[in-house]
């Protein structure tokens, strides 16, 4: 079996407090609440901008050992040059401090816009600038002006450095797509969004990705016993042959996400 991690696609929620989080636990807090419980968490701030350097290795300090963090992808990168010309905003996100995560650093998600259809050869010239390593990482950012605080690559320990596609158009639906994804190591997430967008199950890397975003109505609904036990076989599937799987649950407005995610995790015996 490969190593499972279950988590949630973020933790800062309003609607988690006094529910999943205890009264009174002061908001600094609720990283460790939700660390102490799941071994892993999608980082959000990290898509909509790009964080100061310090943060990242506060978030590591925060956390036990052996706990990991997904990073997602700057959307300058995704959705505003849209996989094309993007080694500089590549650089500027690894210059960014995501490696000051150190060893706590898991995969990193580019999610794409729904308004983007598939391109064979755009897709694969952005796959071939996604550095393979940590170091190669650092090489890539050290092109560019880093901010006060980030990982020089001569600090950074090289470590494998796994990337994950989630698409959104459904002009994905298309064999090449996990022909270029597969080439370059790179999984395909396997997205349940209630029948909005994709659901693609294909296995391209040494590694599976599931966001499972609630269904049928997206970010908000609940996974009933019969839907966990649905992606539990398909999670040990996935992972009986050695691969390792990260299930973040985005369920999250009306609080589910955490509870859904302890349920899946105590199917699988984590």
């Amino acid at each position: 079996m490969g190593r499972l991690r279950i988590g949630t696609s973020g933790w800062t929620y309003p609607e988690w407090r006094g529910v999943f989080y205890p009264p009174g636990l002061v908001q600094r807090r609720e990283l460790e609440h939700l660390a102490d419980r799941l071994p892993t968490v999608e980082l959000n701030a990290s898509f909509y901008a790009l964080q100061r350097p310090g943060n990242y290795p506060s978030w590591a300090r925060r956390t036990p050992p052996g706990f990991c963090f997904s990073v997602k992808g700057w959307r300058a990168v995704t959705h505003e040059h849209r996989l094309v010309d993007v080694q500089d905003a590549l650089a500027d996100f690894f210059a960014s401090g995501v490696l000051n995560l150190g060893e706590k650093l898991g995969p990193v998600l580019w999610q794409l816009p729904p308004s983007l259809r598939f391109d064979a050869e755009v897709l694969a010239r952005f796959c071939a600038l996604l550095p393979s390593t940590t170091t190669t990482a650092a090489e890539l950012a050290a092109f560019r002006a880093a901010a006060p605080g980030a990982t020089s690559p001569a600090g950074v320990e090289e470590r494998p450095l796994r990337h994950a596609v989630e698409v959104r158009h459904r002009s994905h639906e298309n064999p090449e797509l996990t022909d270029v994804l597969r080439a370059y190591g790179v999984a395909l997430v396997t997205a349940d969004t209630g029948g909005r967008w994709p659901l693609l199950q294909e296995q391209t890397a040494d590694f599976s990705y599931v966001r499972l975003h609630g269904s049928p109505e997206l970010y908000v609904s609940g996974y009933d016993d019969a839907a966990l036990d649905d992606w539990a076989q398909r999670v040990r599937a996935w992972s009986a042959g050695g691969r390792d799987v990260f299930v973040h649950f985005d369920n999250t407005m009306a609080g589910r996400a955490p509870f859904d995610a302890l349920a899946l995790a105590q199917r699988l015996g984590r």
